[in-house]
């Protein structure tokens, strides 16, 4: 049972719109939601934050101040605040808009207008985050896996680390691209690897290509998280046995697909 449920949430909501706030507002108390505090500008939600650190923050893209981007960027800047989830309801469809907002490492991007179950989905992301299920592995314990998390966006690893350690893995090592993550896999086993597509130098594919067939580790689980929309460069990385999952992804999610990948006996235990 979690310890945290969707009425327990403290939920702090940037929205300039008062008519999207009633909007919002109304869906949430659909939902469960009890405790809701609401700002119209960017530097009001941080001062709110720096006074009481909220369970979830949602925003609007575009703040008079600053957007929604520059929000959570100032989030994950500081210590107290970098792990607070995260989530936008915006009518913006730019990829690079929305891309920015990915890589900072976000529960849920919401359209407006929403539907109301796509909300409610978000909220249970915000509480599995909050609260993750422990990895059910059988025999093998889950900080004993050593798992290597390669994304060019600092913010994206932190995000997928803390989801890792949440399910009680311990041994993460990060990389920066793929370039860096090919070298590190000279001289370090892991159980498995995270990693985006899209990065310089060295991208998603052609990690997964260089661990496939030049690598020692050529049947290392793998599990892609990417924004990346193109149908049929993420079909060659599949038809290297990798799994996918989207950005922003449900720690529920990630979970289910870890758990599947290593149903086979692990490689390095």
């Amino acid at each position: 049972m979690k310890s945290i449920s969707i009425g327990e949430l403290q939920i702090l909501l940037a929205e300039p719109s008062g008519m999207q706030y009633r909007v919002i507002q109304e869906s949430l108390v659909r939902c469960g939601v009890r405790h809701l505090e609401h700002v119209q500008r960017g530097e009001q939600a941080l001062a709110a934050m720096r006074r009481a650190v909220p369970d979830l923050v949602i925003s609007a893209m575009y703040l008079p101040d600053m957007t929604g981007a520059g929000l959570v960027r100032h989030m994950r800047g500081e210590a107290a605040l970098e792990t607070v989830p995260f989530m936008l309801i915006s009518s913006e469809d730019d990829f690079d808009s929305l891309d920015e907002v990915r890589q900072a490492g976000v529960v849920a991007i919401l359209p407006k207008p929403f539907q109301p179950g796509e909300l409610k989905r978000a909220l249970y992301a915000t509480v599995e985050f909050l609260d993750p299920d422990a990895l059910q592995l059988g025999d093998v314990f889950a900080e004993e896996l050593k798992v290597l998390v390669v994304d060019d966006s600092q913010f994206a690893r932190g995000h997928i680390r803390r989801t890792l350690e949440g399910f009680g893995i311990e041994q993460i090592t990060e990389a920066a691209d793929g370039r860096e993550a090919a070298g590190i896999l000279e001289h370090q086993l892991f159980d498995f690897v995270v990693t985006d597509y899209n990065m310089p130098g060295m991208d998603g594919a052609e990690l997964v290509s260089h661990i496939r067939h030049r690598s020692g580790q050529s049947d290392l689980p793998i599990l892609m998280v990417t924004s990346e929309e193109d149908a049929g460069r993420l079909e060659a990385v599949t038809r290297e046995n990798v799994a996918i999952c989207d950005k922003p992804f449900e720690a529920a999610v990630v979970r289910g697909l870890i758990q599947e990948m290593l149903q086979e006996p692990l490689i390095n235990s």
